[in-house]
């Protein structure tokens, strides 16, 4: 039996990307080609008896309105959070979502962009930043379809962004613990690789606020090691680096009065470890986390927590990629303005239970 002919042939054929066959095959009005690309591409295919797939022609159907979106994890309740926003504006427009799980591992996140085309989506959702080394390739891809990527604050994009700055959300936890009288603190984090390069600008704002009070050098850091960031996430694999991260502070019978964790899932960790060692939160030992997931305000927890608006963040992304999907499609198909969406959020302390103010040093009255 003959083997069917593929857009990738015609690729190979015609001395282009698979990506350009496609755009020009599909007669993608938005996006323009000099006449020799077209005319190669076109000669490719009729010299090889190329054959659209039938299922191309469903793209304009009700039922084929897709957009995809890329997570790093479906076992944080920080990206359970963002999806919630997406899909909620996803639904009320008639679109399907298709989520693609990522699991921080930058092979199956290239696998996944290689399938985008197959897909034929209308619109792409990043719910954190690409892996550094492909990039280049999602540029790209914004160039051809509506993307917008939920960032941590990248100044070097030039796609659609919905961004957060951490140095500032890292400045307001200081702030608050300062402002308590903490000064011998300590700071819990995921590991700080060069692929999860934001965890650190959250830490260098949380120390440069201490450094702005002569109290650099009493800010402990400690990550966990990065082969977790390798492994498989469970659904408390974020937990438990807090609790053991924690467990790891007090047998080192290190002095601090408050934790601060790079997430609230961390905090639980911390909070469980300092209970188990009968350490009193907050009388003792103040907790403060991030994200404000639902279980940091039950009362039971009642967390101390910055909120930056996660759910909003993921409604915000569809909505953009929405509304640049109807500007293509509308009364002035092929026409899209060239507009750069940056979204950002000022982040909110939420102070509840698990700070208060530094004990009293029984080294007199050092506080």
């Amino acid at each position: 039996m003959k083997k069917k002919v593929t857009s990738v042939d015609v690729a190979k054929e015609a001395g282009v990307s698979q990506a350009t066959v496609s755009m020009i095959l599909n007669h993608k009005s938005n996006v323009s080609f000099s006449p020799g690309t077209r005319e190669k591409v076109e000669q490719a295919a009729i010299a090889l008896g190329y054959q659209a797939p039938k299922h191309k022609k469903r793209r304009d159907s009700r039922s084929a309105k897709l957009i995809i979106v890329f997570c790093p994890t479906l076992t944080s309740p920080y990206y359970g959070m963002l999806l919630q926003g997406i899909e909620g504006v996803a639904n009320e427009k008639g679109y399907g979502v298709f989520i693609c799980n990522t699991q921080r591992d930058p092979t199956t996140e290239a696998k996944y962009l290689r399938m985008v085309p197959e897909l034929h989506p209308q619109g792409v959702i990043y719910t954190c930043n690409p892996n550094p080394e492909l990039q280049p390739q999602v540029e790209e891809m914004a160039g051809r379809i509506p993307l917008v990527i939920i960032s941590n604050k990248e100044k070097t994009t030039t796609v659609d962004a919905i961004n957060q700055d951490n140095t500032v959300v890292g400045r307001m936890m200081a702030r608050h613990l300062l402002d308590l009288g903490h000064k011998d603190v300590a700071f819990i984090t995921q590991p700080l690789t060069k692929r999860q390069w934001q965890r650190s600008k959250r830490i260098e704002g949380f120390v440069n606020e201490f450094e702005k009070e002569g109290l650099k050098e009493h800010v402990i850091i400690r990550a966990a090691d990065a082969s977790a960031d390798t492994v498989f996430p469970r659904m408390d694999s974020e937990y438990q680096m807090g609790y053991q991260l924690t467990r790891g502070l007090l047998e080192e019978g290190v002095s601090f009065t408050a934790i601060a964790g790079q997430n609230d899932m961390m905090a639980y960790g911390a909070i469980d470890a300092l209970q188990e060692a009968r350490r009193h939160v907050p009388k003792e030992i103040s907790v403060i986390g991030c994200d404000n997931i639902f279980y940091s305000g039950i009362r039971r927890i009642s967390l101390t927590t910055i909120e930056h608006f996660v759910i909003l963040k993921g409604r915000d992304a569809c909505d953009i990629v929405i509304r640049k999907i109807e500007m293509d499609e509308g009364d002035y198909p092929g026409i899209q303005p060239t507009s750069l969406y940056n979204v950002e959020y000022t982040p909110r302390l939420i102070v509840r239970k698990t700070t208060s103010y530094a004990p009293i040093s029984r080294k007199k009255g050092k506080i």
